[in-house]
């Protein structure tokens, strides 16, 4: 003897009728707890896997662009110093001359105005009666990942 196949659909109580042996079954909506858990559990991993990384790429790519801002005013103020005569007084001066659009911003600092000022020995000195600025730094005394000080740049 066969089983007789009967229709399928929904009865008012949410139950699926299978429509083999006429007996229903459940349908399954959603996730288990145990389900639940497992996803959140790798999520957690993948994503304490992924900050570190993700700091560590935004910290060099910040010691990359102070790499970059101090190569360029160290080169600023050589073509200053040669193009006057003398060394510039201040950082403002490259930019009211027209040697920089802007003072550059230490990226580890995050501020324009926060750069060490290194003057030159009145002796050495291009202009002997008023030195002016032969170095830059920046003034972060946080250490970078190659284990040197960024104020020793």
């Amino acid at each position: 003897m066969t089983p007789q196949l009967k229709s399928i659909g929904r009865t008012s109580t949410g139950r699926t009728s299978t429509g083999l042996d006429g007996g229903c079954r459940t349908s399954r909506r959603g996730f288990t707890l145990i389900e639940l858990l497992i996803v959140m559990t790798v999520l957690t991993i993948i994503i304490s896997m992924a900050v570190p990384i993700y700091q560590r790429t935004v910290l060099r790519a910040n010691e990359a662009v102070l790499k970059q801002n101090l190569f360029t005013m160290r080169t600023v103020l050589d073509e200053y110093t040669y193009d006057k005569q003398r060394a510039p007084q201040s950082l403002q001066d490259l930019v009211s001359e027209g040697y920089l659009r802007a003072i550059p911003v230490d990226p580890i600092v995050g501020t324009r105005t926060d750069w060490v000022i290194v003057f030159e020995d009145a002796v050495a000195a291009v202009d002997q009666t008023s030195p002016g600025i032969f170095d830059v730094k920046s003034s972060s005394k946080d250490t970078s990942l190659e284990g040197t000080p960024y104020n020793e740049w």
